[in-house]
């Protein structure tokens, strides 16, 4: 089995798990990096070439000669620059809509594709600030890093080299003013960093609160705890504030910084330059060229340190990408490609005519502590109800968990109709399961769409009615505004035990010879309760359905139950036999039928 913790490479040799900037342009073709950069150093020598020109026309203009080719010059270097400026930034944004888009993509796939446990320790909000938070972030860095960024290096470098080639004394002068301020940008640049990181981490730790609580909501109100929760998420919210204004503090000091450094330097230049004008070192228009180049060197300077402080921003929050792309995917746990199913076609395709759906030999397995279930042996007969019977804790889920390979990580042997289960794929083990969850999980869309969730091929409608009725939720689905088409969820939703109902009719539709129910009587009344009874055994004639079931009633008539005591397999057999011989489900069954006797005809409790 291939190993989680090794590292794999792509075709290129590059890291999957990182973000490239450079190569994400790259893939957008080289026609479109080489037209941004024609167009940028365009723009660049329009910026470097203007005061230049300025000077061209003052020597002109005291010549006398006529200012119409100079004008010209002047007009075609500041317009010519400005539009390839323009071009070049909508050229650098649309491809940075389309690498953030890229990039929201492979979180969607990456996410979707991680073990639930690992989803659960990052969570959902944190999750989901890297589609909305990190994102802004990563795409304001694409939007300084590739072409302002640059262009500004070089406007800066050039004035610079024209400045040096104008007059070197004043160059000396003006890099002298602008040194101590560059100093203190550098420690501001340093201070930031560690703001954005930890601002980043505490916005997408917000997030996840929030949606846990918003997931929590019924209870929340229940309680009318609106407002002790309300006090948590603002203490949270303010926290964030505070760093966020912290950060301002920092960012705040940049431009002043660079802006006293240019007036500093420009007082530099108007003492000496005026005396090398007055004892003839300098001609008028070279000064005047030189003032102008002063002016337009704090642009650029201004706009490459706002642009690393976006760049800080853009590296931490892609450092929040790559740690999410750096966690294990499912695959990762996929067999080897070398390592066959024993019971597999040519096509790949499992053969379910084992005896057992699923055998457990010898089974331990815990969540990184305590052990939930310690050596348990039992099988799953093909045809047929196996129910999994115990108090609350007892590691019935977990089994489950195990046959759907949400949790890998046991030790003994689990076989998959006559495979062992870790030489199968995923998409082998899962496209054998109908699975309904604890929560009766549906996913937003339609009735109809949850119906034939995971299916090529939908379900022909009068198949749908036959299970809808069988289930009591034919009228139910009519009375609902577009019927089968209508969206579950906001204003139309379903209650708890029809949304149960919807998920075990969904599992009744499937044609996987393995079906897997944690506790589906949990929100049925009597009359739906007995439904659930006809819909298991109809779906147990020719499939194997495994039942996690804490009311007994529902899998008296199981042809095997197995008892689980502290995560050990106490006792198995049917119904009349434990009853006989299993002090665990004696004690169940007499606890449930002293429950039962103490409701009313009514079906309201009396105290006892």
């Amino acid at each position: 089995m291939t190993s989680p913790e090794a590292s794999s490479t792509s075709p290129d040799g590059s890291d999957p798990s990182k973000v490239s900037i450079t190569r994400e342009f790259m893939a957008h073709g080289r026609f479109n990096m080489v037209l941004i950069g024609v167009l940028g150093l365009a723009s660049v020598a329009g910026t470097l070439a203007f005061p230049y020109l300025v000077g061209k026309l003052i020597e002109a203009i005291q010549a006398g000669s006529p200012l119409l080719l100079p004008s010209l010059w002047m007009v075609v270097a500041g317009l010519g620059g400005a539009v390839a400026g323009a071009i070049a930034t909508f050229l650098v944004g649309r491809t940075g809509e389309r690498i953030i888009g890229r990039l929201r993509g492979r979180v969607m796939a990456h996410s979707l594709g991680m073990r639930l446990r690992d989803i659960k320790e990052e969570g959902v909000g944190n999750l989901s600030a890297r589609l909305n938070a990190d994102a802004f972030q990563v795409k304001a860095a694409i939007d300084i890093g590739p072409l302002q960024l640059p262009t500004s290096a070089l406007i800066l470098l050039g004035t610079l080299a024209i400045m040096g080639l104008l007059d070197w004394v004043l160059l000396l002068i003006t890099l002298a003013c602008f040194a101590a301020a560059f100093v203190v940008i550098g420690f501001l640049m340093i201070s930031l960093r560690k703001k954005y990181k930890e601002l980043q981490d505490r916005i997408g730790s917000l997030s996840d609160n929030f949606v846990n609580q918003m997931q929590a909501i019924a209870a929340i109100k229940a309680y009318r705890a609106e407002g002790l929760i309300l006090r948590r998420l603002t203490t949270r919210a303010d926290e964030l504030a505070d760093l966020g204004v912290s950060a301002s503090r920092i960012e705040s000091m940049l431009v002043p910084a660079v802006t006293l450094g240019q007036q500093i330097a420009l007082v530099g230049v108007l003492v000496g330059g005026g005396t090398r004008v007055i004892g003839g070192d300098l001609d008028l228009p070279t000064y005047i060229a030189f003032l102008l180049y002063l002016l337009q060197l704090v642009g650029p300077v201004v706009m490459a340190v706002s642009g690393l402080t976006t760049i800080q921003g853009g590296m931490v929050a892609r450092a929040r990408f790559e740690s999410v792309f750096a966690m294990p995917t499912e695959k990762a746990f996929e067999p080897d490609p070398d390592a066959a199913s024993v019971n597999a076609t040519d096509e790949g395709t499992l053969q379910v005519d084992a005896p057992s759906a699923v055998t457990f030999d010898g089974v331990s397995f815990g969540y990184g502590g305590p052990s939930v279930l310690q050596d348990v042996t039992f099988d799953v007969p093909r045809r047929g109800l196996t129910a999994l019977v115990g108090l609350s804790g007892s590691g019935k889920t977990t089994i489950l968990d195990l046959i759907e390979r949400f949790a890998v990580d046991q030790s003994g042997a689990i076989t998959f109709f006559g495979n062992p289960i870790e030489h199968l794929s995923l998409s082998e083990v899962r496209r054998n399961i109908a699975y309904v969850d604890q929560s009766f999980t549906l996913v937003q869309g339609t009735v109809r769409e949850n119906l034939n969730l995971g299916r090529t091929t939908e379900v022909q409608e009068h198949r749908l009615g036959e299970v809808l009725r069988m289930l009591g939720l034919e009228e139910c689905i009519e009375a609902l505004p577009e019927g089968l088409d209508t969206e579950i969820g906001g204003s139309t939703d379903l209650s708890g035990g029809q949304k149960q109902r919807l998920a075990l009719a969904r599992a009744v539709l499937s044609d996987a010879p393995l079906v897997l129910l944690d506790e589906p009587s949990s929100q049925l009344d009597g009359v739906n309760e007995e439904k659930l009874r006809l819909c298991v055994r109809e779906m147990s004639r020719d499939r194997a359905v495994l039942m996690v079931a804490h009311r007994l009633s529902t899998v008296q008539n199981a042809s095997k139950i197995v008892v689980l005591d502290g995560g050990q397999i106490a006792s198995e057999g049917t119904h009349e036999e434990l009853l006989l011989n299993s002090q665990a489900y004696t004690l169940l069954a007499s606890e449930q039928t002293l429950n039962k006797r103490t409701e009313t005809d009514e079906g309201q409790l009396v105290p006892q």
